[in-house]
């Protein structure tokens, strides 16, 4: 090999094959990994097709948080020739010697290699900011797409709920958490962990469904000024839980959460959601009485086979219905027992929907 790249390594062994890991600096990346604007059929690729959507969200977060943003390794095949020249004092660390004549096969991480390149023409500070790599010998097109297979099959996607109760950058995030864990009752039956909740369940809610709401609540989700609306979060859901009159049930063991699940439609995520839409009438409306109309709710029957959810919240089958017009016409029923206005596009939703009943 005449012309050489030279990476300080630290070699490892899986499946009784050698690899290497290197701290490479993010200016060597556009060096290393050059774009290929080629096309190639998939089945002779060994990644993916490049989304272009993700690409600037990622440079974005790079940027946005210069002094706390986080990297996982990129993973890479050798395609050409190389030889790993171990220290003398540790025969595991060395000096991984790859011709420039190879090419290099990014195996996982095209999207963050894309994100480094964008956020390098932004930030001229990164360059010698370091990524680790992983690197591996190309055994092929096969065994390439096997690596990226692998690296991606066995990931665990993280859950929404667990997303929001870790972030610190999404103040809504940090809001809904702080809401959620200041009501006993909400703190208590809350999963801040799983989106989904078994039957069996010792929780009623996710933490998702109740950042979801408050996204509507605010629609876009961005908040204005954290402490006022921290304040109005708190206090609506406050209001919510002393007056639904299950949740208090279920708190003084006058009902069990088996009987609440299986009779009553109080604790779905599809009423949280419409619960949203009735918490964003009072936001945009400062003014109301929040505690004086939230009271109405303990006149609502919140039983599966009330006549005023049939079609609405529950399908013929008995099954809820979850979809987003479902979250308008419970809000709607809800707006109407409390008394506050419908707005115009649940107006039109109400009556479409009562035309259908009638037909």
């Amino acid at each position: 090999m005449d012309y050489v790249y030279k990476f300080p390594v630290v070699r490892g062994i899986q499946a009784r094959r050698e690899y290497y890991i290197a701290m490479v600096p993010l200016k060597m990346i556009s060096r290393l990994f050059p774009n290929d604007e080629e096309y190639v059929l998939p089945e002779y690729r060994a990644q993916r097709k490049l989304n272009e959507a993700r690409v600037p969200v990622i440079s974005r977060y790079i940027l946005d948080n210069r002094d706390n943003y986080v990297f996982s390794a990129l993973a890479t095949s050798i395609d050409g020739k190389f030889s790993f020249r171990p220290n003398n004092e540790n025969r595991d660390t060395g000096v991984l010697e790859v011709s420039m004549d190879a090419r290099f096969l990014i195996n996982d991480g095209q999207h963050r290699k894309a994100a480094i390149l964008e956020a390098l023409k932004e930030d001229e500070t990164l360059d010698n900011e370091t990524i680790p790599i992983v690197f591996f010998e190309d055994k092929g097109l096969a065994r390439s797409q096997q690596i990226f297979t692998d690296l991606n099959k066995n990931a665990v996607k993280t859950s929404n709920s667990i997303s929001e109760l870790y972030d610190s950058r999404d103040t809504l995030a940090v809001i809904t958490r702080n809401v959620v864990n200041a009501n006993d009752f909400l703190n208590a039956y809350t999963d801040k962990e799983k989106d989904i909740l078994g039957k069996y369940s010792s929780n009623l809610f996710t933490l998702n469904t109740f950042y979801t709401a408050n996204k509507y609540i605010f629609q876009t989700g961005d908040i204005q000024n954290k402490k006022r609306d921290e304040a109005f979060l708190q206090r609506f859901w406050d209001s919510v839980a002393n007056n639904m009159v299950q949740w208090n049930e279920l708190q003084s063991k006058e009902i069990s959460k088996v009987d609440l699940r299986e009779n009553y439609i109080a604790t779905q995520g599809i009423v949280i959601q419409a619960l949203g839409r009735v918490g964003r009438y009072f936001f945009e409306h400062s003014e109301s009485n929040i505690e004086g109309k939230l009271e109405g709710l303990r006149k609502i029957n919140w039983k599966r086979n009330a006549k005023q959810w049939q079609m609405r919240a529950i399908r013929e089958n008995g099954r809820i219905i979850t979809n987003k017009h479902a979250a308008i016409l419970i809000a709607n029923t809800i707006k109407e027992k409390i008394g506050i206005p419908l707005s115009d596009d649940e107006k039109s939703a109400e009556e479409n929907f009562k035309k259908i009943i009638v037909k």
